[in-house]
């Protein structure tokens, strides 16, 4: 077991830390064995693909390969120690010398098999304790710095989709679309999606995850929902435009889609019950007869993952935090017809929210 000299380490990494120790004072856990990528990421500033994370009342050791030893010399402050024949066998060893006997572990990560396999390498009395989102429930409160990559992440993208409107067109293919809008944003600095690009039109905006098809742009509905991963944090911003004339019919759809949303945002604030807020948004899609054609739930927390805690759903528990950054996507979605979203990045503050995402809400007709 080889273990490597660290760099300085930085305050926010270090709060960060203390808090999840003072969460396993509570659980009467010694040590706690992270596996997640993000959660490693938020607890060291590791950016590696591979490494696990031994966090206990005494010290943090992150363990890794030799294919990351400089990366992790230059981006963690703790102890690191490298895999000489296996992942779980190179824990086992860290466990034994850091003599705990409760250790948690993330139980949405690790498989079945996997656990059976670390358990096989541990030697001594150890007591394995499954845990849920301890790292992520500190990740739902956005720092500063936080919030302002946030920030950077969605400015870009908005931008970026604002030089693509001119390329809508007709007979212009979904993939052609997806493929342009990605090489702008990568060209800008994106490091890369956060996640499959959306490109449905027409008939196929009423897939709510209508990712770019091969189908030629005609009449009718665009949903263009997309984001990018810059400085390691992400972005999701979706807006629906029009190609042709809209009827009656298209403009209320498009209009409820928007109060709904505009509803929601100024009425939203830190302590609310996620379902509430869900319900901010879907009463007014209700109310305009709709309801049965909105088809998720009203947003979910963004961050290092495009996807975190808290989700706004009607059937989710728990409240949503100041300092959570939240998107607001409403949308109604009409089979053989077509559909609209529009999501906006938000930030949940005890007196409201502040929206985040730059780009205009009305509907653009071309």
């Amino acid at each position: 077991m080889n273990q490597q000299p660290s760099t300085q380490q930085s305050q926010s990494t270090r709060e960060r830390q203390e808090r999840v120790r003072q969460q396993m004072q509570q659980l009467r856990l010694d040590a706690l064995l992270v596996t997640e990528t993000p959660n490693i990421r938020y607890l060291t500033g590791f950016t590696g693909s591979t490494a696990m994370l031994l966090l206990s009342l005494a010290e943090t050791v992150l363990i890794t390969d030799s294919r990351y030893l400089t990366q992790a010399s230059q981006q963690v402050a703790n102890p690191i120690v490298l895999v000489e024949e296996s992942y779980f066998k190179t824990v086992g060893q860290v466990i034994e010398r850091a003599h705990v006997q409760r250790v948690g572990f993330e139980s949405a990560a690790l498989t079945y098999q996997q656990l059976n396999h670390l358990l096989s390498q541990v030697e001594g009395n150890v007591h394995w304790v499954p845990t849920s989102q301890i790292v992520e429930s500190l990740r739902m409160v956005k720092e500063p710095e936080e919030v302002q990559r946030l920030r950077r992440a969605i400015e870009l993208t908005a931008e970026v989709f604002q030089t693509l409107i001119d390329q809508i067109k007709p007979g212009v293919r979904e993939c052609e679309l997806a493929a342009e809008l990605e090489y702008r944003l990568r060209q800008r600095g994106a490091e890369k999606m956060s996640f499959d690009t959306i490109v449905a039109s027409g008939e196929r905006s009423a897939m709510p995850h209508g990712v770019a098809s091969d189908k030629r742009i005609g009449q009718g509905f665009i949903v263009f929902d997309f984001g990018i991963v810059l400085d390691g944090y992400c972005s999701d911003m979706t807006r629906t435009v029009y190609v042709g004339t809209p009827d009656a019919r298209a403009r209320q759809i498009y209009q409820t889609v928007l109060q709904a949303q505009l509803h929601c945002e100024e009425n939203m604030r830190a302590g609310m019950e996620c379902k509430a807020i869900d319900a901010l948004a879907r009463d007014v899609i209700t109310a305009a007869g709709f309801g049965d054609q909105y088809r998720h739930s009203t947003g979910h927390g963004i961050g290092l993952q495009v996807h975190e805690a808290p989700r706004l759903a009607k059937t989710a528990d728990g409240r949503v935090p100041a300092g959570a950054v939240v998107t607001v996507e409403p949308g109604i979605y009409l089979p053989e017809w077509g559909g609209v979203r529009i999501e906006d990045m938000v930030l949940v503050m005890e007196t409201g929210c502040q929206v985040l995402t730059p780009a205009s809400k009305e509907l653009i007709v071309l």
